[in-house]
């Protein structure tokens, strides 16, 4: 399962400086409202130590790292949920998306016009928040009219409604969607309205270079990941010609990691998301899965007839696989466990599945 994450923000926050250096790709980055008319779109890999540990071991012919998608999303205004700026065409692109990701503008640079004339980000989350609320309104009370003469005909159809009614109700009162007290039914029952503020939140706090390793207050529960989009573009750019020598910038900053790393990192905790991994002279790949699955369900994101015909799973941590230097030192050293269709897959397994169809 690739991820996907929609970049969102204000105009002028450095959204698509972001955009540019998370993918190295040219989006078009200018000091006014709208630079970015169609969205542009970024498949980057999640960055993941492991795999040249595991790359080392077993010498593949590939490397096949898990991937995130990155969604540059024109600016919102107020009134975008109105039609206001760009309005509803950048909101049916956010729908699309497993996550949103909002910038958020804590940078004070006078040459960077703010489209508000001052730098505040609590309102500046605030604005955006309240336009998703309203776009979510606006797709409610278009539904309701169906909903309420398919409520006439049966007790699903009025479960529903009441659900959505529900939903209605805490909108109306300021409140995302994700943060109402939905029972799991209930959620099901609406998803197909495919709602914005039942997407998890990211916040990213575009800081000065000074402030990269603040502590910042919580964003609607959720504490914002600082990172300067100026110096993520610097590195970006230095990596292309010389890793080590961005590496060893990153490291006179102050900073283990880059950007990337750290907003990817908490997307996954954020949507309850771990790896496992595959490993052989062939390939080495990395698989995105929720926390919680279940081996037969790693095995079907490889291919639907592995969860179909899953008789077991030759399983090892990483830490054993890195440690008895791969499989036959694993099996050699009682460390290859047999795992079959109730096994909880861990972060950072290495599996190869039996099956047969």
């Amino acid at each position: 399962m690739a991820l996907s994450i929609g970049i969102v923000g204000l105009p002028n926050v450095g959204k698509s400086t972001l955009f540019t250096a998370l993918t190295n790709k040219g989006g078009l980055a200018a000091n006014y409202p709208f630079a970015t008319i169609e969205p542009n779109v970024g498949i980057v890999p999640v960055p993941d130590a492991r795999m040249d540990r595991l790359a080392e071991i077993d010498n593949p012919d590939r490397i096949v790292p898990a991937t995130v998608e990155f969604v540059d999303i024109a600016g919102l205004v107020e009134g975008a949920s109105q039609g206001e700026g760009l309005g509803n065409q950048f909101l049916h692109n956010i729908r699309e998306t497993d996550a949103i990701c909002e910038v958020v503008r804590f940078f004070s640079d006078p040459d960077v016009t703010h489209v508000s004339g001052k730098v505040d980000p609590t309102s500046d989350v605030e604005t955006i928040k309240t336009e998703l609320v309203l776009a979510d309104l606006a797709t409610i009370e278009k539904a309701k009219p169906r909903l309420e003469k398919e409520a006439k005909r049966g007790k699903d159809a009025q479960k529903k409604l009441d659900a959505v009614l529900k939903v209605e109700e805490g909108l109306n009162e300021g409140k995302r969607a994700l943060q109402l007290d939905l029972s799991d039914e209930e959620r099901d029952l609406i998803y197909d309205l495919h709602l914005l503020t039942m997407k998890p939140m990211l916040y990213i706090a575009n800081v000065d270079e000074d402030a990269l390793n603040a502590d910042l207050a919580e964003i609607d529960g959720v504490t914002p990941v600082p990172i300067s989009a100026k110096i993520e573009a610097e590195v970006a750019e230095l990596a292309e010609v010389d890793p080590e020598e961005a590496a060893s910038y990153l490291n006179d900053l102050g900073l283990e990691e880059s950007g990337l790393a750290r907003l990817v990192r908490e997307a996954y905790k954020l949507l309850g998301l771990q790896s496992f991994f595959t490993s052989g002279p062939m390939e080495v790949r990395a698989w995105t899965i929720p926390i919680g699955a279940k081996a037969p369900q790693a095995a079907g994101t490889i291919h639907t007839d592995f969860e179909r015909g899953f008789i077991k799973a030759e399983t090892a941590s990483f830490e054993d696989y890195s440690q008895y230097n791969g499989e036959k030192g694993c099996r050699d050293a009682g460390r290859l466990r047999q795992e079959g269709k109730d096994y909880v897959v861990q972060d950072g397994d290495v599996m190869h599945f039996k099956f047969n169809v």
